[in-house]
């Protein structure tokens, strides 16, 4: 049933789009100013009551309403749009304290008709409307958490139980003329789960649209809620009650609140809503901010952009609200992101299905069904030995675990609900999500009913009917659960490829058409079958499977892919090499068909390239049905793999006849690891600890190296080699280290642990995916016994501060590839000195330099030395300068005048370049000649794909010179091999990356996508207008365009890319085509299989050939563009080197780089081309693509196109851009910040101070009235 929105969701959204709407305060704050006692609680109606009520605030509804309206009207003329009502404990759960749980439905209908007059008589004094939210509590009890500690799976309350209260209360509201549900302070995510399902039966049943406000409670400065959840995770949780407003109040107050709320601001598609407490309670329960100083931080929140509804909690009084109202009002309310649609699970910690993730293992051991021991361990009810296989499941890579109970002899449905609550006080299994598995679907149910989490229900199918299937599927909808939809119906299991499709095409619209289940959270299990059963008509049943696979994620838009893939060798039971074999050959062609979920033992899975060939060539014609005899051959060679163990060799060189700290020292030098580990060994048996082979023979060895990369005899190539050895060292030693730490602990004694030159946190930053040079940095640094806490790429500004913090850490060292990567190291920084924060901040990445650094970052840093870094070779010498006591303040200092001087110098050299005005750079703009080479229509319009481009070609195309400069290796290819200095280095690098590229493409580990498009386009003015077809009747895309401003000599133009198509007056017909192509699809997994075997110098190798790889992609599909897609040069025959050197007719400008320098603009390309879809290409929010390992771009035809760089600037040229782009200015100088000849803060024109307005007509206060607006209204009244 479709119910119609209403009027008070429109208006409620409506004025939330024009300012920051304002919540009320604390009512039990101004409850306990009235200092009521036992009589005036009573009242008349409870005067004979059995037991003390003092203290049941919500029963003042009941026995002193004047005073509860009164304080509402406080509220609301102090500038409050919403009021909650005084219903945050009536439920006859709380109410049960007090022995009044009949009254719960009363409580609410009265408390609501209370808020409602209160509202009403004030719109009626000032004519502003007004909005009632009914209040519900979190209880005092939690559905998650045992209150017995020796009993982590009881429960005091259970998710019914919270279910019904709940549905009382909000009948209650809604009958009391509450316009919105507030569920607040959540601290267990269970509870409010239970609130929220009872809210949507409730809607459902009375036919109506009520907006929903969630609110949590972050209970300390872990971050997490009472239960446990990451701000991210709770969102994931409850995001399916499609709230209207999302954040958190109480526990804090607004200084430790903002992180949360800034963290819960990025992923929520929601209003975002934060009303902290007064501060934190001091020592006798009182709340000391200030109505200004609480104010003067919440207007920051609002400052920043970070919420749309502010109010207060615990301590704060009208006086607070009024203040807050008067420092958010000058504020834009934060702009509502668009989320992409993703799969997005939780458990305590958020899981999101990216394209990063190429595959989801579900760990399948806690399944009494597919686990014989698990199964065991249930029946005998030892469910501390069950926990651990659910550990063990997590340790061993498991994203989700699949929990199943149908046994006979089971209890299933208390088998389920007793194993889950001992699972969520399990923080280490509890982190990842819980797939729900039962072929009953009131084991499902009872299952959903005890998981705070989002999880997915394992399944749901049509096998008993339509009606069957759409019922479960709206129960699980409203638990918020992901669905595992079976490939069954009616008639039976699906088996066939046409029956996979038919009926998971039928499912899909039903879910999607009737339900309104998002299609991100359906996953189909189109059934995998046992092959190479001896039967022929098993035969097909893995192609099926594979080629249904791959028309689901064609055909279902959204919708994910699952299957139980054991079930596939069923028939080879007892050989575990072959059934491994097979999984992971199937799982090799399924994925790539798009299967990207798969319930796998993930601590038995071998890696794709390990399998030995001969097996994995069978399994290969099995799994594909290449031929009828390919299961009889893989009986044959399946007894020959029974127990196999793999052989190694061992060589025998002089060098291993040195005594053992020479052969380490060897080792690490030339970067062998083949005898590490017995060397290491050896090493350790000679001395008293574990620790000294560290600061010993290893750590002498390292200096060694650090000695010859800083003498220019090593280079870095050699260095990260080093750093493999030096890192499968320490690993090998780890465990004899934690045994001796363990020992020590044990009797007390010191741990002595190793001493570190220096602890330094490493980020790229949010937005960005790009980490070669991080990685390089960081290794460099190790190598100097640097202690390095690398977080990863797209790393928060918080995240990154946070860590610091918590690890003690010396140093922050900041990296980014991209132009919008600047913008957030700028605000890094300045979050950094908000915090008062002093540590050393170093700036690294190929688009910074030493003058954005001086401009742009170290004005916003003043606690401590801002230092670019433009080489790893450089880290260690300035982190040394940085730490070192005797140097650091110097070194500081000099750094800080180093950089005035540049910044001056470079303000001054901005100045001093004579730029044009936008109209008088445009009257230069270049003067094509269309006429005289009429522009030539591409062989097609549209989109061509490319899916597995041959890696082999590509090859041939890679620009091997910016692949040395990687490695800080200057020079040109081919010259670099023979330098007389780095010759030798090159020369075994280029090795190095040959014999690897050889291996990339015999194995294929990357894949290789493309998408090229042509469209009809002509200019006007400086934008490009695109269209559907070559009536140009239709416009279905603009690309706006940048032009040059400094001033020319004679001759030369202003250009901007829209001079190269010609323009609409001119009645000629131009094309445009855009591009994207990646190579590296596959790479990260690769990279960080190298990576986590300690081999960092392959996982850059291999990095970096996916990036040359990319860029040589781009070279050939450009060269195949002008030959055959457009055609515009079919005789050209360009060697290699001439392509290089740009020597071709057109050009393929990119979005973010010097000809256009927005990023934004990718978006329009990236929708043309559908490159998500047809690519596998994505935009993060800062527009990095993702694969790191991509191109993309425009294509420009015309003969006379030439690349350029727009330079800088001019404000008018920004305010221009910005109205054609439809943005604000200060979004467009943020997006442009690299390219402004200003600083807008600067030149921006003076914003009228923002004078105090009272939140209602004064009159209406009562006499003497001291709110904050009022006093300031009053001193500006009589002149002050």
């Amino acid at each position: 049933m479709s119910v119609p929105v209403s009027p008070k969701r429109t208006a409620l959204l409506a004025a939330a789009r024009e300012r920051i709407l304002v919540l009320d305060g604390a009512m039990g704050t101004m409850i306990q100013g009235l200092q009521f006692d036992e009589a005036a609680f009573r009242g008349e109606r409870f005067k004979d009551f059995h037991r003390d009520v003092r203290g049941n605030n919500d029963l003042l509804i009941l026995t002193q309403p004047d005073a509860i309206e009164d304080i509402h009207a406080a509220y609301l003329r102090a500038g409050a749009d919403i009021v909650a009502t005084n219903t945050f404990s009536s439920t006859s759960i709380a109410q049960a304290d007090y022995d009044m749980s009949d009254l719960a439905y009363e409580l609410n209908r009265d408390g609501a008709k209370l808020a409602r007059a209160a509202a009403e008589r004030v719109s009626a004094e000032d004519g502003k409307p007004r909005f009632v939210a009914g209040a519900l509590g979190p209880t005092n009890r939690t559905a998650s958490i045992s209150p017995d500690v020796a009993n982590p799976g009881y429960r005091a309350v259970t998710f019914d139980d919270l279910r019904k209260a709940y549905g009382e209360q909000i009948s209650g509201l809604l009958d009391g003329g509450a316009d919105l549900l507030l569920v607040e302070t959540i601290f267990d995510t269970l509870n409010a789960k239970a609130a929220l399902y009872a809210i949507s039966e409730i809607l459902e049943e009375r036919g109506i649209d009520v907006p929903v406000m969630i609110s949590g409670t972050i209970t300390d400065k872990s971050g997490r809620l009472l239960s446990g959840q990451l701000p991210e995770a709770f969102w994931n949780s409850i995001r399916h009650a499609r709230p209207a407003t999302v954040g958190f109040n109480c526990a804090l107050g607004a200084e430790d609140l903002r992180a949360h709320i800034a963290d819960i601001g990025r992923v929520a598609d929601a209003l975002v809503c934060a009303y902290p407490n007064a501060g934190l309670p001091n020592e006798f329960g009182q709340y000391d901010e200030t109505p200004e100083y609480m104010a003067r931080l919440i207007g920051e929140f609002a400052e920043a952009g970070l919420v749309n509804v502010v109010g207060g909690c615990c301590g704060t009084t009208p006086d607070h609200i009024a203040a807050i109202a008067a420092a958010v009002a000058p504020h834009k309310p934060r702009i509502v992101p668009t989320i992409e649609p993703r799969l997005r699970l939780s458990g305590l910690e958020p899981f999101e299905l990216t394209p990063a993730i190429p595959f989801v293992n579900v760990g399948e051991r806690t399944n009494v069904t597919g686990s014989a021991k698990f199964r065991k361990l249930i029946t005998a009810g030892d469910y501390s030995a069950a926990l651990q296989v659910a550990r063990d499941q997590v340790e061993n890579g498991a994203q989700i675990i699949d929990i199943n109970m149908d046994e006979g002899l089971l209890d299933s449905e208390a088998a389920m609900v007793t194993f889950l609550n001992l699972v969520a006080a399990e923080p280490d299994i509890a982190r990842v999500p819980v797939m729900v598995d039962s072929s009953k679907f009131n084991v499902i149910e009872a299952g959903l009913k005890c998981v705070q989490g989002k999880p997915v229900v394992n399944s749901i199918s049509m096998k008993e009917g339509v009606e069957k299937f759409i019922h479960e599927a709206r129960i699980a909808r409203r638990h918020g659960a992901a669905v595992v939809v079976m490939a069954f119906d009616e008639v039976g299991q699906a088996d066939t490829f046409a029956r996979k499709t038919e009926i998971c095409k039928r499912a899909y619209d039903i879910l999607v058409g009737e339900v309104g289940f998002p299609p991100e959270d359906i996953i189909f299990d189109p059934n995998i079958f046992a092959i190479a059963t001896g039967l022929e008509e098993h035969n097909n049943y893995g192609v099926d499977f594979i080629e249904a696979t791959r028309w689901i994620r064609q055909n279902l838009p959204g919708a994910h892919v699952s299957g139980g893939v054991s079930n596939l060798s069923f028939s080879f039971r007892g050989n575990e090499p072959v059934r491994e074999a097979m999984h992971s050959v199937f799982l090799y062609h399924a994925i790539k068909a798009g299967m990207d979920m798969g319930i796998v033992n993930a601590g038995q899975m071998i890696v794709y390239d390990d399998i030995d060939p001969e097996l994995r060539q069978v399994c290969e014609d099995v799994i594909l049905n290449r031929d009828a005899g390919a299961a009889e051959r893989l009986l044959a060679l399946a007894e020959k793999f029974r127990g196999k163990e793999k052989q190694t060799k061992e060589q025998d060189l002089a060098w291993r006849e040195w005594p053992v700290e020479k052969r380490l020292s060897h080792a690490l030098v030339h970067g062998i690891t083949e005898f590490i580990e017995q060397d290491t060994e050896a090493a350790r048996l000679t001395v008293e600890r574990p620790l000294n082979v560290i600061e010993g023979p290893l750590m002498a060895g390292m200096n060694i190296v650090g000695d010859l990369f800083g003498d220019g005899k090593m280079f870095l190539p050699q260095v990260v080699k080093s750093a493999r050895v030096m890192k499968q060292a320490v690993a090998y030693l780890m465990p004899f280290m934690e045994e001796e730490k363990a020992r020590n602990l044990a009797s007390g004694a010191d741990a002595g642990g190793r001493s570190a030159a220096g602890k330094i946190v490493l980020a790229t930053v949010k937005g960005d995916v790009h980490d070669i040079g991080k990685n390089i940095v960081g290794i460099v640094l190790q190598c100097n016994n640097y202690e390095v806490i690398d977080l990863g790429v797209m790393v928060p500004a918080n995240k990154i501060i946070e860590t610091a913090k918590a690890e003690g850490a010396d140093i922050i060292g900041l990296s980014g590839l991209i132009t919008p990567s600047l913008d957030e190291m700028s605000f890094l920084a300045g979050e950094m000195e908000r915090q008062g924060m002093k540590m050393p901040l170093l700036i690294g990445g190929a688009t910074t330099s030493r003058v954005h650094t001086a401009v742009k970052i170290d004005p916003n840093y003043k606690g401590g030395p801002v230092v670019h870094v433009n080489d790893a070779s450089r880290a260690v010498g300035v982190a040394s300068s940085l730490l070192s006591p005797d140097k650091r303040d110097t070194y500081a200092a000099d750094i800080r005048a180093e950089y005035a001087r540049i910044s001056a110098a470079h303000l001054r050299a901005q100045a001093d370049k004579k730029r044009l005005k936008l109209a008088d750079a445009r009257a230069n703009a270049v003067k094509a000649d269309f006429a005289r080479t009429p522009p030539k229509k591409p062989s097609f319009l549209g989109l061509k794909s490319f899916e597995a481009y041959d890696l082999a070609e590509l090859a041939e195309y890679i620009d091997w010179t910016p692949f040395f400069q990687t490695w800080e290796l200057t020079g040109r290819f081919p010259a670099i091999l023979d330098d007389p200095k780095i010759g030798e280095v090159a020369r075994s690098l280029y090795d190095d990356a040959r014999k690897m590229l050889d291996r990339i493409i015999k194995e294929k580990w990357f894949t290789a996508r493309a998408t090229v498009g042509f469209w009809p386009a002509n200019a006007e003015g400086d934008d490009i207008s695109v269209y559907a077809d070559d009536t140009r009747t239709r416009k279905i895309a603009t690309f706006h365009t940048l032009r040059q401003q400094l001033e020319k000599r004679e001759g030369r133009f202003n250009a901007a890319l829209s001079d190269f198509i010609a323009p609409k007056s001119s009645g000629v017909a131009d094309y445009i085509g855009g591009f994207v192509v990646t190579a590296g699809i596959g790479e990260d997994a690769v990279a960080d299989r190298f990576k986590n075997a300690n081999d960092d110098y392959s996982s850059i190798l291999c990095k970096a050939l996916a990036d040359r790889l990319a860029e040589a992609f781009a070279e050939r599909m450009h060269q195949r563009v002008r030959k055959e897609f457009w055609g515009y040069a079919p005789d050209e025959a360009l060697a290699s080197d001439q392509l290089i050197l740009e020597q071709y007719a057109g050009i393929r400008p990119a979005p973010g780089y010097p000809a256009q320098p927005d990023h934004t603009e990718k978006a329009t390309l990236f929708r043309l081309l559908d490159a998500e879809k047809t690519a596998g290409v994505k935009l993060t929010e800062s527009f990095a693509m993702w694969p790191g390992s991509s191109v993309s771009g425009l294509y420009f035809s015309h003969p006379e196109s030439y690349y350029f760089g727009v330079g800088k600037i001019e404000r008018d040229q920004v305010e221009d851009y910005a109205a054609r782009k439809g943005m604000s200015v200060g979004e467009i100088e943020r997006w442009l910040a690299p390219v402004l000849n200003y600083i807008p803060s600067q030149q921006a024109a003076p914003a009228p101070a923002a004078e105090p307005v009272p939140a209602n007509d004064v009159t209406s206060h009562p006499p003497g009235c001291t709110c904050a607006v009022h006093l300031a209204w009053r001193k500006k009244a009589v002149g002050g």
